[in-house]
C-alpha cells in the first residue's frame, strides 16, 4: 500500500497525519519529517493514526524516538485515532501508556498545555 505524512500546525501544536503501513521502509521517513519539525520549533506533536492500517516494531520506534526528540525541548509526542489491528499493537507493546493514547480525535486546541 506505501505510506505517506502530512501535518498541519495548529497554534499550540501539530497535527501529522500517517496513512498506509508504517514498516521497516516507511518508518525513516515519519522519522525524518519529526525531526524537520522539531528542529523548526514545533515541540508539541499530536500523530493522527486513523488511515494507519499496519504499525511494525520500526514504526513504534519512530514514535518512541520522537517522543525523546520532542521531549529534549519540553515537548511530546502524543497518538490518537488508531483502530484494528494498529490499536491492539499499541496496548500490547504497552505505548497506549506511555505516549498517552487516546482513540478520540482530539482537539488540538484542548491539548495545547498537555
Amino acid at each position: 500500500m506505501g505510506f505517506s505524512v502530512r501535518h498541519v500546525v495548529h497554534s499550540k501544536l501539530v497535527r501529522l497525519h500517517l496513512v498506509g503501513e508504517l514498516d521497516v521502509t516507511a518508518a525513516p521517513k515519519l522519522g525524518a519529517e519529526i525531526d524537520r519539525l522539531v528542529d523548526d520549533g514545533q515541540h508539541r506533536l499530536l500523530v493522527d493514526l486513523a488511515e494507519l492500517t499496519f504499525c511494525d516494531s520500526s514504526g513504534l520506534a519512530a514514535f518512541v524516538r520522537g517522543d525523546d526528540r520532542a521531549g529534549a525541548v519540553g515537548g511530546w509526542l502524543r497518538l490518537t485515532g488508531a483502530t484494528g489491528r494498529v490499536e491492539r499493537v499499541l496496548r500490547i507493546s504497552g505505548l497506549d501508556d506511555l505516549l498517552r493514547y487516546d482513540r478520540e480525535q482530539h482537539d488540538p486546541a484542548a491539548l495545547g498545555d498537555r
